[in-house]
């Protein structure tokens, strides 16, 4: 008898433990950063965003990205799929990246019904100057031929 309620406290116990936090944040950032990809002359920064726990059915997550020169950021969107382990986000190509600066990302979890659930915020910073990359593609086409449009010793 004394056997049998230790097992059905356990198992109370155990299964009080598999529910869900929900004071737990639902998304964390996981990675990030900026790209610049010297071959095609192309700048972006983006990063994942991965589930701590269940969203809600039907939500959007939400990328709001800091673009430089402009006063409004750029938002991407994905739909919630239950289950899905991350979602990616990349912001759109960018011009004028400054070096030694943060860009500001928000993250925002929005139910079906458009409310706001969670949102987070993170700055991703750069050591590089938009400068550094050419100012047109270095190659072109599938095969990567070199861009029959630059100059021979120029890159910029």
């Amino acid at each position: 008898m004394m056997l049998r309620k230790i097992i059905l406290l356990t198992l109370a116990l155990f299964l009080t433990a598999c529910g869900e936090d929900e004071n737990a944040p639902y998304l964390s950032f996981a990675g990030g950063g900026f790209v610049f990809n010297y071959r095609n002359a192309e700048a972006f920064y983006g990063f994942i965003a991965k589930p701590l726990r269940t969203l809600p059915e039907g939500g959007v997550i939400e990328a709001q990205f800091e673009v430089p020169g402009k006063p409004e950021p750029a938002v991407e969107q994905e739909k919630v799929v239950q289950g899905q382990v991350q979602y990616s986000f990349k912001s759109p190509l960018l011009t004028g990246i400054q070096a030694k600066r943060d860009y500001k990302v928000v993250m925002r979890l929005i139910d079906a019904q458009g409310k706001e659930v969670a949102r987070y915020e993170r700055n991703f910073h750069t050591d590089v100057d938009q400068a550094s990359l050419p100012n047109q593609p270095l190659v072109v086409g599938p095969g990567y031929q070199r861009n029959p449009d630059l100059k021979p010793g120029t890159l910029n």
